[in-house]
């Protein structure tokens, strides 16, 4: 029997098995990727409604689609007798080389789903992250972007943040300014301490609620020092900052207060002739 006798046998008696199996194999192909489809879209709009972060709605989404989408190839191929079991060996293989050799980039990925999905800040925050302080401007999936007070770009690996401290000023919505402020052991130290009250209670980017505090807190070498720590919106601080130390010089002045600054006694003796 030759050739042509042999694939005419073989479609004879195989022939109406195998093209109802390419057929189903074609119908679980479509039907797998129209479902894989519409599940993705059903899960973005479920997500969707929840307070999540546009990026981490779109990568819920194309997870789903591709997942859904792999397992409907698979089982289309299983089908028409294609053993798809050594494929999917080499295809784990390849994916744990892959995953080994980009472990940071798959390290930063997990922390951007993580910072994602927890919220430890949000886009407009004021933080300090892995040392960095800034305004977050965007969070991506494998870096965070701060602007620095002085506008500087800042590109943080997510790996690096969740790995560390993160601090988020802007998180209860006010912030307090630290403030020391020194007058000499002279002065009256009433006079100073309802100066700088009349100063905070004056500002009104300064919050009543709660109420600034002012203190006596150290009596140091060369000065007596007080702590003034007034509440803000976060969005104040250096106002409020700036704004507070040069009411202080301006009233202590006017008042005849002293601040006193380093100072250093030169003795001159006259050598014997």
């Amino acid at each position: 029997m030759d050739a042509g006798e042999q694939l005419l046998a073989w479609f004879i008696n195989n022939g109406p098995t195998f093209f109802l199996n390419l057929l189903w194999a074609l119908v679980i192909f479509f039907v797998g990727r129209w479902l894989a489809g519409v599940l993705s879209r059903l899960a973005t709009k479920a997500v969707g409604r929840t307070d999540t972060s546009p990026a981490l709605i779109n990568f819920i989404g194309s997870l789903v689609y591709w997942g859904l989408f792999a397992f409907a190839v698979i089982a289309a191929l299983e089908r028409i007798g294609i053993q798809t079991a050594t494929f999917v060996a080499i295809v784990g293989a390849a994916g744990l080389a892959i995953g080994l050799a980009l472990q940071g980039a798959l390290a930063n990925f997990a922390s951007g789903v993580m910072i994602l999905i927890f919220k430890p800040f949000e886009l407009g925050h004021l933080v300090e992250l892995n040392g960095a302080f800034g305004t977050v401007d965007e969070i991506q999936i494998f870096n965070t972007i701060l602007t620095t007070p002085d506008n500087k770009v800042v590109i943080i690996p997510n790996g690096l943040i969740t790995a560390a401290n993160i601090v988020n000023y802007s998180k209860k919505g006010i912030i307090r300014v630290d403030m020391v402020f020194g007058i000499g052991y002279d002065e009256d130290i009433r006079q100073a301490k309802e100066l700088l009250e009349t100063i905070l209670n004056e500002n009104d980017l300064v919050l009543a609620d709660p109420a600034p505090q002012v203190a006596l807190s150290e009596l140091a070498d060369s000065s007596v020092n007080f702590v003034a720590r007034p509440y803000t919106k976060v969005a104040n601080y250096w106002d409020v900052y700036f704004h507070t130390h040069e009411q202080v010089k301006l009233r202590f002045d006017d008042a005849g207060i002293t601040i006193p600054y380093p100072q250093r006694d030169v003795h001159l003796y006259q050598a014997p002739a």
